[in-house]
Formats: C-alpha cells, sequence, structure tokens
C-alpha cells in the first residue's frame, strides 16, 4: 500500500504544531514580542547574525569591529531572561528538526551511504 506524501508530511506539522517544545518555542517567542526592550534587544541580535552571514555568503571578511559588535549584542542577549529562553526553545527545536531530517533522510543514505564518507 503506498503512502500519500504529502499527507504524511501534512501529519508530522500537525505533530510539529503540537509538540511541547514547539508550543515552549512558541510562547517564547510571544514573550519576546510582547515585551518592547526584549524584542528591540532581539531585532538587533538578528540583524547582527543576518549581517554576519551575509559577509561570510558573499565571502567578506569578518572585521575585528563586527566581532566586537556581535560579542557585545550577545553579551546583553544572554543577560536577558526572555530572549535566553526563547534561545533554548530554539535549540530544543532544532534538535527535533535535525532528527526528523536525519530519519526522514534514511533511506537516501541507504542508497548513497552517509555524507561523512564522501
Amino acid at each position: 500500500m503506498a503512502t500519500n506524501m504529502y499527507d504524511a508530511a501534512y501529519a508530522l506539522q500537525k505533530a510539529i504544531t503540537e509538540n511541547p517544545d514547539f508550543l515552549s518555542l512558541k510562547q517564547s517567542y510571544a514573550a519576546v514580542q510582547a515585551d518592547p526592550q526584549a524584542k528591540q534587544l532581539f531585532d538587533q541580535f538578528r540583524a547582527v547574525q543576518m549581517e554576519l552571514q551575509q559577509k561570510m555568503v558573499q565571502g567578506q571578511q569578518i572585521t575585528e569591529a563586527d566581532n566586537a559588535k556581535a560579542q557585545q549584542i550577545v553579551a546583553q542577549v544572554q543577560q536577558n531572561q526572555k530572549i535566553s529562553q526563547l534561545m533554548q526553545a530554539e535549540q530544543r527545536m532544532n534538535l527535533l528538526v535535525g532528527d526528523l531530517n536525519k530519519i526522514i533522510l534514511k533511506p537516501l543514505e541507504d542508497i548513497y551511504g552517509p555524507l561523512a564518507q564522501v
């Protein structure tokens, strides 16, 4: 009996939205968004992250000033309890998604072998 892949994907989507780690992430994100100071700091943190990622993708050098700016914002973020909770929830979700990705891609790995052997 063939499984409709889209039905399975939608079932997985529903399971994720009901997962306690996802619910914690959603609640933590809402708490940050509801706090103007935390929201502003979180937005600054994300902007710095995006700026550094874009420089890396474009092959540009990350300067000492870039590093200092990033370290300063990280220190501020770590001191904000709401953002720290959000980041912990993000880490748990990243682990879950990583585990799901490994499971989903297992049939391809069985054919081609693990990427680490390449």
